[in-house]
């Protein structure tokens, strides 16, 4: 099966990618959607540049769709983005990070129907923190690079998530109902490291811009790729 990834450079994207990859699948390119909107309802929005340099590191081609992230057109920009892939790479079919999302697994569903590409979403509905717990076994540095929840302050940006945090997190869904794995928009993820990346992501420099005491960005300003 060619398969291509809906890419954000986050935990359960790249995942994804890795358990697609472990089963031997042809994994053909990575899809990436460019928001100008912060807000959009669909993409992850926070350093999404970074996923060029992931592509590198990973040694898969990107393929890069911008959209103004307004809620039905961003629809129709991942749908082009979804034909690209297939005239450019001969895609069968799509594989998606989604562990909750109805929203998303529905829209991407009825593009890949209308397509004629297959839809999979091989996290839908884990366990959010056994699924954390799964991503660090298999060897995923990843931080946390923006938050909006109660709960989560200053100090979570730029976070390693190892098994602190997420007893921390684990916690905090006990306390104020919190999605450990980020599904309510509480926070979003990057991955510098895992096993299938042939260099790792190391950043240089960064600063963190807080809207509220629980809204804030981990900016990347510079990154290097490392030989591992």
């Amino acid at each position: 099966m060619k398969l291509a990834i809906l890419f954000s450079g986050g935990k359960d994207s790249t995942f994804t990618l890795y358990y697609y990859l472990q089963q031997g699948w042809d994994i053909k390119c990575l899809i990436t959607l460019k928001s100008n909107n912060k807000e959009s309802y669909m993409f992850h929005t926070p350093n999404i540049d970074i996923t060029k340099h992931q592509s590198k590191a990973l040694n898969i081609p990107l393929l890069q769709q911008q959209t103004s992230g307004e809620k039905e057109s961003e629809l129709q920009d991942l749908k082009k983005a979804f034909v690209k892939a297939k005239e450019k790479y001969n895609i069968e079919g799509i594989a998606v990070g989604a562990v909750l999302s109805d929203y998303q697994s529905e829209r991407v569903n009825r593009i890949c129907e209308e397509l004629q590409l297959k839809c999979y979403t091989p996290l839908w509905h884990k366990n959010q923190e056994l699924l954390l717990n799964e991503m660090i076994d298999c060897g995923f540095e990843i931080i946390i690079q923006s938050i909006a929840a109660d709960g989560l302050n200053k100090r979570w940006l730029g976070r390693r998530i190892d098994r602190q945090t997420i007893a921390e997190l684990a916690q905090l869904q006990k306390k104020l109902g919190l999605h450990p794995a980020g599904e309510g928009g509480e926070y979003e993820s990057l991955v510098l490291d895992a096993p299938i990346f042939k260099k790792k992501i190391v950043i240089e420099k960064s600063h963190v811009e807080m809207e509220n005491e629980n809204t804030g960005l981990f900016v990347i300003e510079k990154i290097r790729l490392e030989n591992k």
